[in-house]
């Protein structure tokens, strides 16, 4: 049996079974993903319990094949969900996600992306895998991907993730030039084409997330600027508040 979400901001019900995944309707209300690839993963536990005031927490899933870089599965996904008070968010930057994806859902994570340029299939397959398992479907591009070639297949998920750094590394500087995609991701959205959230993934933080907000993101994944602050509650709130005057 797949586990309970805990309570947080953020959460939302996969538009399968809701008519509103994202309403067009107000002012956005940006999301804080703090990732924790910037955290010390000798204090797991610990570690999740300093971000409680964030949206959703970013899992990095990598292995060593799709990226250059190895971090968790799904047993370690697993744990941390137990012990989180806010709902995962797992990044799955693997090879053929459409076998491992689902399993990530019946372990609890909220929402589960997959690469597009990773997906053997149709990414669709996938999305309706993930949302059968229980979670939300996201569709990560990295920063060369057209956006163009995914925006009819995006109708089926729920969030685009847009790389706004190579995937692989955290601590990498922010690609202002990927901003565009995002343009055009809120546009899709705000026309009523696409029902999802935008999400930006690299480089975010004081200095680089109003960027990312008036372009039109609704979740930010920040790692350094999170993690690395002597005070990680404080510094979500204070990234919160720059994207809501940018967005």
């Amino acid at each position: 049996m797949r586990p309970p979400h805990p309570a947080g901001r953020g959460v939302i019900t996969p538009h399968l079974d809701s008519d509103a995944v994202h309403s067009n309707d107000g002012p956005r209300t940006p999301m804080i993903a703090p990732s924790l690839l910037s955290a010390d993963f000798a204090r797991l536990a610990d570690e999740v319990a300093r971000v409680a005031d964030a949206d959703w927490l970013h899992v990095d899933v990598m292995d060593a094949h799709f990226v250059p870089n190895l971090t968790l599965g799904r047993p370690v996904v697993e744990a941390i969900q137990a012990v989180s008070p806010v709902p995962l968010d797992c990044h799955l930057m693997i090879e053929a996600p459409e076998r491992w994806a689902p399993g990530y859902a019946e372990v609890g994570a909220r929402n589960v992306t997959v690469h597009a340029e990773a997906c053997t299939g149709d990414p669709r397959a996938v999305a309706r895998d993930i949302r059968a398992a229980g979670a939300l479907a996201g569709l990560a591009i990295k920063p060369g991907t057209p956006l163009e070639e995914y925006e009819e297949v995006l109708r089926d998920f729920d969030t685009l993730l847009v790389m706004t750094v190579e995937p692989g590394f955290g601590g990498q500087a922010f690609m202002a030039d990927v901003l565009p995609k995002v343009r055009r991701a809120r546009e899709l959205v705000d026309t009523g084409h696409l029902r999802l959230l935008v999400e930006v993934d690299g480089g975010i933080n004081a200095d680089t997330i109003e960027q990312a907000a008036e372009a039109g993101a609704d979740v930010f994944v920040a790692g350094s600027a999170v993690y690395g602050a002597d005070d990680p509650a404080r510094a979500i709130a204070a990234l919160r508040a720059q994207a809501t005057g940018a967005a």
